[in-house]
């Protein structure tokens, strides 16, 4: 399957219309619905594999993010062979009282795994909380960049985003 006709796929399988409250605070009137295409196995595969040759040489994981760059993270992980880890919002205060679960985070060079970028805020929460704690992040790969704003905030933050899609070509794809 080509890039765009995996796009066209994504766009089919996720893009909803209507009037939509997004993390950022923003309102939009389309929203794309990840777990639509996170609960697909075989369209899963596809944007695993291609989230995997977005990586950059030298990762030592992936670092999927609540909620739902998680199963993206164990997609691509399947796909490169790089172990997954599992980033919550915030430590849980019980059982182990990890950030990340999975494995140690101290010492490697994470990519953070995340499935719809739209500021980032999310991103650079976790990240520095991430950095904190001892792993280098520099890359972030997402399935989706909506292009509002989330590639420059994460930029001053010192992360690349590298979007699977962006929403323009999510767009053109579906036309």
């Amino acid at each position: 399957m080509t890039n765009s006709e995996l796009a066209a796929r994504v766009y089919r399988t996720a893009h909803l219309t209507g009037t939509f409250l997004l993390r950022s605070g923003a309102t939009s009137d389309e929203y794309f619905d990840k777990y639509l295409f996170e609960s697909d196995p075989a369209l899963l595969a596809e944007i695993g594999a291609e989230v995997s040759a977005l990586l950059p040489a030298g990762a030592d994981g992936l670092a999927g993010l609540e909620l739902g760059g998680v199963p993206v993270a164990v997609a691509a992980s399947r796909a490169s062979g790089l172990p997954a880890l599992f980033v919550r919002k915030q430590a849980k205060p019980y059982g182990t009282a990890r950030l990340a679960e999975g494995g140690e985070v101290a010492g490697r060079r994470l990519v953070v795994i995340e499935d719809v970028v739209t500021s980032g805020g999310q991103i650079l929460a976790s990240t520095a909380e991430l950095r904190a704690l001892g792993a280098e992040v520099d890359t972030v790969v997402c399935v989706i960049d909506r292009e509002s704003g989330g590639a420059a905030n994460l930029a001053a933050a010192g992360l690349d985003l590298r979007p699977v899609f962006t929403m323009s070509q999510l767009v053109a794809a579906a036309a």
